[in-house]
């Protein structure tokens, strides 16, 4: 009996660890869009951002996001909801304002 204990405490805590870790890497990733919608959206200039690039990856984190609900991972959804609305943001500024721009 005193062993099933252990075994779930082992397996709660590996189940938060799990979620925990799932946090983190959605919030650096999510972080590191920032400065590029930042500059794109204080220079207008986005020549060096593909517009090829931007529209495949914005496609495959809204995938993401749907993988995330039908699963109901909160780390998945948040972070991708957060992702595809940045790189939707710098897609729109590149798409407003042209590569030369």
């Amino acid at each position: 009996m005193f062993c099933n204990g252990r075994r779930n405490a082992r397996r709660l805590l590996a189940m938060m660890a799990a979620e925990t870790i799932g946090y983190v890497a959605g919030t650096l990733t999510t972080l590191a869009f920032i400065p590029q919608a930042w500059l794109s959206w204080k220079t207008r200039h986005t020549a060096g951002l593909s517009l090829g690039m931007y529209s495949i990856f914005a496609a495959g984190v809204a995938l993401w996001l749907a993988y995330g609900v039908l699963i109901g991972a909160w780390p998945v959804i948040l972070s991708n909801l957060i992702t595809l609305a940045l790189a939707l943001f710098i897609l729109a500024i590149r798409l407003h304002h042209g590569p030369g721009a």
